[in-house]
């Protein structure tokens, strides 16, 4: 362990592909039993990250330890499990078998039954590897990861290839593998399972960390509110010409306006189109404030630490 205690601590990091610079500086703490949510578009650095973490490729500089370990040793202790978007399986080997060979791997395991139980792919521990869909797939590729018993679980997209349901027993799995205080890193394209999962989000741009804060403050960086209503004979230019609308978009049947100024906004609405109803005002959510914090130019900025 680190002398403060940190579970995760990446100091500096830095790497380059030829002339791209995946990841410029990074330094992110993770203390023991944080849930975190790696976010950022594509080209953010956030795989990279995790390979780096994970002790998959060599940074240019900076350092990275795990319990103040190297990221070799905690992997080969069993504290680290990860699950990944590159890498695969033979095809004709089960998914049990799997589980079995990796819980072999490692001092402190849980059993293979256990593993079955908390990913739910006991149904489907007889059939070869190939011929799963991709949603079972990856179920098993967390059980791999789970395997190890870790205390910190490392997750790179884990839910691709999920329907919605799998999915909702994917995070019930993982309620149940962090209610002992367990620490887990995950990147995602799903900002709603970051918004409903995470203690914590750590948001990438251009290989830096731009904003780092809990869910509420980091919605709280898209400054404003969202008036929503059904508005009949809504006109997009009419609603975009209001004081304090920065924006206007139709969803279903209703029109959501983002506001600077959502009471004026709403004044204004009001007065133009009485016959408005079931009107909404409610703060940016998570995926406002990733929209706003990302879309600005990649030149480096200030990180926004909350």
């Amino acid at each position: 362990m680190t002398p403060d205690g940190a579970a995760v601590r990446i100091t500096g990091l830095a790497k380059s592909y030829g002339p791209v610079r995946a990841v410029d500086g990074l330094d992110l703490t993770i203390a023991p039993g944080e849930v975190v949510a790696l976010l950022g578009p594509n080209g953010a650095g956030k795989s990279t990250t995790i390979d780096a973490l994970l002790g998959l490729t060599r940074p240019d500089a900076g350092e990275v330890a795990l319990f103040g370990r190297s990221p070799r040793e905690a992997m080969s202790r069993g504290s680290v499990g990860a699950m990944l978007q590159s890498g695969g399986f033979p095809d004709d080997i089960t998914a049990g078998e799997l589980v079995r060979l990796s819980v072999a791997l490692f001092p402190d395991p849980l059993t293979p039954a256990e593993v079955l139980r908390r990913t739910g792919i006991a149904d489907v521990a007889g059939q070869r590897f190939g011929r799963l869909s991709g949603g079972q797939k990856q179920r098993v590729r967390f059980a791999v990861a789970l395997a190890c018993n870790p205390d910190l679980l490392v997750l790179d997209e884990p839910t691709v290839a999920m329907d919605v349901a799998a999915r909702r027993e994917f995070w019930a799995s993982m309620r149940e593998f962090t209610a002992d205080g367990r620490t887990v890193l995950f990147a995602t394209h799903y900002l709603a399972e970051a918004e409903e999962f995470a203690d914590r989000v750590v948001l990438l741009r251009a290989g830096r960390v731009v904003a780092d804060g809990s869910v509420a403050q980091v919605r709280a960086l898209a400054s404003g509110r969202v008036v929503s209503a059904v508005v009949p004979g809504a006109d997009e230019g009419a609603l975009a010409a209001l004081p304090g609308v920065t924006g206007v978009a139709a969803v279903g049947p209703r029109t959501r306006l983002t506001c600077d100024d959502s009471d004026a906004a709403l004044r204004a609405l009001l007065a133009s189109h009485p016959d408005a109803h079931d009107v909404e005002v409610t703060a940016h959510g998570l995926e406002d404030a990733f929209v706003a914090l990302t879309a600005e130019s990649a030149v480096a900025t200030e990180t926004e630490r909350v």
